[in-house]
């Protein structure tokens, strides 16, 4: 019997710019694999390079050389539009700022991806109401980003972000604009969905701790993916 192939794979990724007369490389032969429902911790210093490797995986940057497959599914050379369509059926995006739009309330932040994917309005205004609720948000429905606090707006932006069933969840640093205390809930319950769901997620972080609680943890540092461990570590600040 065949092996399924991986939800996400990174192959030999290059990613360099041109910087005057010189170039940097900011990924340097990444190779990572992310199977059905693991969820992998990416770590490293600011200016590492893990919100390029997430804008490449997540087919929002094209690498200088290398190979993304998604589900198998050879992706670096695909034009814009099949791009477009794996974005918005395959891939659910978190970012550390919430990116909501001001002037709709939370069920109708969650909807409108759905509305783009062509979802009746009932089923899709239904799967908003039901990822707002498994998120604490039952009595914020009506309620615009303005009247939301960090943590409940990034609670929004994560039921966007899982609105379309993907089966890839891209985060980067998706609790790193808030408080401590809020951080570790508003994380907690992204993993509780994730896994109950069976996504798969890369997640890029600073917070050790969080990183700790993944299947797996990597580590960019000068260009090359380091540290891969198929069991979370310890925190250790040698490691990271």
């Amino acid at each position: 019997m065949n092996k399924r192939a991986p939800t996400l794979e990174l192959k030999n990724v290059y990613r360099s710019f041109k910087q005057g007369s010189q170039t940097v490389e900011v990924l340097r032969g990444v190779n990572l694999d992310i199977e059905a429902g693991e969820i992998v911790a990416l770590t490293g210093p600011s200016g590492a390079g893990k919100s390029t490797m997430l804008q490449i995986a997540g087919l929002l940057e094209r690498p200088t050389k290398g190979e993304i497959y998604l589900d198998g599914q050879k992706c670096s050379k695909l034009g814009d539009a099949m791009r477009t369509v794996l974005r918005r059926d395959y891939l659910g995006f978190v970012y550390q700022y919430h990116n909501l739009l001001a002037d709709f309330d939370a069920v109708e932040n969650v909807m409108l991806p759905q509305l783009i994917a062509e979802v009746p309005m009932k089923q899709a205004r239904e799967k908003a109401q039901w990822l707002l609720k498994r998120l604490g948000l039952e009595k914020r429905f009506k309620h615009r980003p303005a009247e939301l606090s960090g943590g409940e707006q990034q609670r929004v932006a994560i039921a966007r972000a899982l609105a379309n069933t993907p089966k890839l969840l891209l985060a980067d640093e998706p609790t790193g604009n808030l408080d401590p205390k809020t951080s570790e809930v508003v994380f907690a319950e992204l993993l509780d969905i994730v896994k109950e769901t069976k996504l798969s997620a890369l997640v890029a972080t600073h917070n050790l701790e969080l990183a700790a609680q993944m299947d797996k943890v990597v580590r960019l540092q000068d260009g090359v993916l380091i540290g891969v461990r198929n069991e979370a570590p310890a925190v250790s600040k040698n490691f990271y």
